[in-house]
C-alpha cells in the first residue's frame, strides 16, 4: 500500500504536502471527523482525495455546482484516479453506469450535489455500497451565519444519523468563528477536529482604488501590467454591467465575455468552457460565477463594484493565483455601492436578524476599503489570524499614504452641510455637498439658491475626486455618517461638534491621484529596462510551452491546465529538463502526465538551442544539445561535429565532442554506441577496468599498449561505472 507521500507524487507529481494537509489526511484515515478551513487554492481537495485513494471503498463528495464537479472529476481521471459524478446533466444510462461502478467498488471518489445525495433512491443505493467517508465541500453553505447560505445543505445532518460510524470531512475557504461552530453543529460532528490553515495568500497583490473612471483604470491596469494574454475575472453587481464592460473591453482588443444568471444555461456553459480553454481572456461576471470555476491560472480578479462582505471578497479574489504564482486583486470602491447593497439587503433579507447581520458585514467591508493600514492585516484579522508584520504586497504597504492636517477641510464640509440644512432646509448627499463646496453653478444649486450660503465655493481649490476621497475618509472617522433611513444622505456624526469647535484635529490621507501617476511612471520605466538573456530565454520558453500545451489541449478537447498548470510550466522554464529523469522532477508531473514528456522535452531542447546559438553560451547543458542536434542531422564523427561547431559557434575539439556523445548516451539520448565501440571491445575493456579499478585512463591506455584509442576506453569506463559504480 502506498504512503500518503508516495500517492502525492504518483498521482499529483508533488514531493511534499502543504502545511496541515498530512495531518488532515491522517485524521480521516484514522476514522475521525474533521473541519478544514483553508484558503482557495490552499489544497483542500488533496485533503480528501489522497485518503480516498488510500482507503477501501468510495468517498462521497458533496459539491454544489455541476460545472465544478465535471472539472474536478476530469482532473482526477487524468491523474489516473478512479472518479466520477452523478448529476442532472447526465442521461439515465450514464448515471446507471456510474452507479454500477460504485457498487462494484471500482470508484474511489463519487461527486454528487446535496439535492441528489439526499434523495431516497440515492440513499438506498449508498446502503448497498462500501463508503469510506463523506467529504462536504463549500461547507459554509450549511450555516445561516455564513455569506452563502444554501437551504439544501441543512439537510446534510441526516448523514450522521444514517452513517454514525462513517467519518465526515467538511471543507471551506471562508468562515468566521460563528460559522465554523455552526458547521460542526449542523453536521452533528460533535467531536470534529478543526484544522485552521493560514488564510494568507501572499502571492496575491491587493489594491483598492476609488470607483471613478473605472474602465479607463481597467484598461490601464491590463496594459501596464502586461496582462494582454493573462486570464482574469471582473466581478460586477449587475447583469447590465457585465455586458457593457465586456463590450468595452472587446472594443479595446481584449477577448472578453459576459457571464450572468440571465444567460441561458447553454450560453453560460459555452462561455465558461471557452474561458477554461484559454479561448477567452476575461470573464465579466456577476457573483453567479463565484464558485463554478476550477481554473488555476487566473492572474487577476477585479471587483468593479464593492462586494457585500469580506467573506465574499476573500473567496472571490481567491480565484486568482490558485497555482501559487503572482496574481493581483483590484477593488473599486464608491459611495453609491454602499447605498445599492444596503437597499438590496433590506429588500431581500428574510428577517430583521439577517438584515442586521448583513448590514454589519457590509460595514466591515466598507471599513476595509477605507483603511489606511496594511489591507492583508485587516483581512486575516477578520478570520482571527494575526499577521505580525505588514504584508508588503498591498497598495497601502507599497505606497504608504501621505497625511496632512485636514481639520480645515472637515470644518468646511461640516459648515456647508449644516448651513444647507438650517438656511435652505436641504439635507445634502455627497454629490450635492461637493458641488456646493466647489461652487458649482448647476441648475439645482441656482434654482434652490444654495449659492447664497456663506461656505458656497469654500473648497473650490479641491477637485471633485479628491473631495469624494476626503469625505469617504470623514465617513470612516465618524465626522459624517450615512442616513440609511433618509435616502442615504449625509448627516453630521458623533465627532462633528468637536471638529467644528477645533477640539479635534483631523488627519487625512492625501488623495491618491498623483501617487498613482507616479507608480505608473515607475512601472513604465522598469518595462523599458533591457531584459537579461535569462529573462528573454525564460519568457520565450514559457510562451512556447504554453502554446504547445494549448495545442495538446485542443487536440484532446480539454482545458489547458489539465495538461499542465502554469506553475508546472514555470518550473519547467526554471529547471529546463532535457531528459525523462529530469522531467519527473518538475513539480506537478505525475505518472499519468509522463506521456507528454517527449514533446515537452523536444520543445525545451529546441528553445535552449535557439538562445544558445543567439549568443547565450552559458545555458546549462546547451553545449551538449548543440552536439546532439548535429548528430541527429547525420554528422556522427566527433571530428566532423567539432568542425561544424567551430564554424558556427566557437573552437571545439573532437575530444570535447567525444565527451558530449558519451554524456548524451548516459542520459538516455539515442546515440548509437556500437558505431564507436563493438560489443567484444566493450566487454573486454570493462573486464580490464574491473581488474584495475584504480588505474587512470592514460595508465590503461599504456597498459593496453595503445591498442585501444581513448574514445573506446572512455566508452568502457562509462559502462563500468554504470555496472559497478565509481570507485571511492
Amino acid at each position: 500500500m502506498l504512503t500518503p507521500e508516495q500517492a502525492l507524487k504518483k498521482y499529483y507529481g508533488y514531493d511534499a504536502f502543504r502545511p496541515q494537509q498530512r495531518d488532515v489526511i491522517d485524521t480521516i484515515l484514522a476514522g475521525q471527523d474533521c473541519l478544514v478551513l483553508m484558503p482557495t487554492g490552499g489544497g483542500k481537495s488533496v485533503c480528501y482525495q489522497i485518503p480516498a485513494v488510500l482507503s477501501e471503498g468510495t468517498c462521497i463528495v458533496v459539491s454544489p455546482l455541476i460545472a465544478l464537479m465535471k472539472d474536478q472529476v476530469e482532473a482526477l481521471k487524468r491523474n489516473q484516479i478512479e472518479a466520477d459524478y452523478i448529476n442532472s446533466s447526465q442521461l439515465a444510462s450514464e448515471a446507471q453506469a456510474v452507479e454500477a461502478r460504485l457498487l462494484s467498488g471500482t470508484l474511489k471518489l463519487l461527486y454528487v450535489s446535496p439535492e441528489k445525495l439526499l434523495t431516497q433512491s440515492f440513499m438506498r443505493l449508498l446502503q448497498e455500497a462500501k463508503i469510506s467517508f463523506f467529504a462536504i465541500d463549500e461547507a459554509h453553505c450549511i450555516s445561516g451565519w455564513g455569506h452563502d447560505f444554501r437551504p439544501e445543505y441543512t439537510k446534510l445532518n441526516l448523514l450522521k444519523k444514517a452513517y454514525p460510524q462513517t467519518p465526515i470531512i467538511a471543507l471551506t475557504a471562508t468562515a468566521d468563528v460563528l460559522t465554523r461552530q455552526d458547521i460542526s453543529k449542523q453536521l452533528a460532528m460533535e467531536n470534529a477536529k478543526m484544522f485552521l490553515a493560514s488564510f494568507d495568500r501572499p502571492n496575491i497583490r491587493i489594491n483598492v482604488t476609488q470607483g471613478t473612471e473605472r474602465i479607463k483604470k481597467i484598461i490601464q491596469f491590463l496594459s501596464i501590467k502586461s496582462k494582454t494574454k493573462q486570464a482574469g475575472i471582473i466581478y460586477c453587481l449587475s447583469r447590465k454591467s457585465t455586458e457593457s464592460i465586456a463590450d468595452k473591453l472587446k472594443s479595446n482588443g481584449y477577448k472578453a465575455e459576459a457571464y450572468h444568471a440571465g444567460l441561458d444555461a447553454n450560453q453560460r456553459a459555452k462561455v465558461q468552457e471557452a474561458f477554461l480553454k484559454d479561448e477567452i481572456q476575461i470573464i465579466c461576471a456577476t457573483i453567479a460565477f463565484r464558485m463554478g470555476i476550477d481554473k488555476p491560472n487566473v492572474r487577476f480578479v477585479i471587483h468593479y463594484n464593492l462586494p457585500r462582505n469580506i467573506e465574499s471578497y476573500y473567496q472571490e479574489i481567491g480565484r486568482a493565483g490558485r497555482d501559487g504564482l503572482e496574481s493581483e486583486a483590484l477593488l473599486f470602491y464608491s459611495y453609491s455601492d454602499i447605498i445599492t447593497w444596503t437597499e438590496m439587503i433590506r429588500d431581500n433579507a428574510p428577517n430583521q436578524e439577517q438584515t442586521t447581520l448583513k448590514i454589519k458585514k457590509l460595514e466591515r467591508m466598507q471599513q476595509f476599503t477605507e483603511a489606511q493600514i496594511c489591507r492583508r492585516k485587516i483581512l486575516l484579522g477578520y478570520f482571527h489570524e494575526d499577521l505580525t508584520q505588514d504584508c508588503g504586497n498591498c497598495d497601502v504597504c507599497l505606497s504608504p499614504p501621505q497625511t496632512f492636517d485636514g481639520t480645515l477641510l472637515a470644518q468646511k464640509a461640516l459648515s456647508a452641510h449644516i448651513r444647507l440644512k438650517t438656511e435652505k432646509n436641504h439635507v445634502a448627499g455627497m454629490g450635492m455637498l461637493i458641488d456646493v463646496l466647489r461652487g458649482s453653478q448647476n441648475q439645482t444649486i441656482l434654482q434652490h439658491k444654495f449659492n447664497e450660503i456663506k461656505t458656497f465655493g469654500a473648497g473650490k481649490d479641491v477637485s471633485v475626486n479628491d473631495w469624494r476621497d476626503y469625505l469617504i475618509q470623514m465617513l470612516n472617522m465618524g465626522i459624517f455618517e450615512i442616513a440609511y433611513n433618509e435616502n442615504y444622505v449625509l448627516r453630521p456624526s458623533f465627532l462633528s461638534e468637536m471638529v467644528l469647535k477645533g477640539q479635534r484635529k483631523i488627519i487625512l490621507a492625501k488623495a491618491v491621484g498623483e501617487e498613482a501617476k507616479k507608480q505608473e511612471r515607475e512601472i513604465k520605466a522598469r518595462e523599458l529596462k533591457p531584459k537579461s538573456k535569462t529573462e528573454l530565454l525564460e519568457e520565450d520558453l514559457l510562451e512556447t510551452l504554453k502554446n504547445l500545451r494549448k495545442a495538446m489541449a485542443d487536440g484532446e478537447n480539454v482545458a489547458p491546465h489539465l495538461i499542465f498548470g502554469d506553475a508546472t510550466l514555470v518550473d519547467m522554464t526554471t529547471k529546463r529538463p532535457i531528459t525523462e529523469a529530469e522531467f519527473r522532477q518538475v513539480s506537478g508531473v505525475s505518472e499519468g502526465k509522463m506521456k507528454y514528456a517527449e514533446e515537452f522535452l523536444e520543445t525545451i531542447i529546441t528553445i535552449l538551442l535557439k538562445h544558445y546559438r543567439a549568443g547565450y553560451l552559458t545555458i546549462k547543458n546547451a553545449t551538449y544539445l548543440a552536439t546532439l542536434d548535429l548528430y541527429r542531422q547525420g554528422i556522427d564523427l566527433p571530428a566532423n561535429i567539432a568542425k561544424k561547431r567551430t564554424e558556427r559557434e566557437k573552437t571545439t575539439s573532437p575530444l570535447t565532442i567525444e565527451g558530449h556523445l558519451i554524456w548524451l548516451y548516459e542520459r538516455g539520448f539515442d546515440i548509437r554506441r556500437e558505431d564507436y565501440i563493438n560489443e567484444a571491445e566493450l566487454q573486454y575493456l570493462v573486464k580490464f577496468f574491473k581488474g584495475n579499478p584504480t588505474l587512470s585512463l592514460s595508465e590503461i591506455h599504456d597498459a593496453l599498449h595503445g591498442n585501444y584509442d581513448y574514445f573506446k576506453i572512455r566508452w568502457a569506463q562509462s559502462e563500468y561505472f554504470k555496472l559497478y559504480g565509481k570507485p571511492v
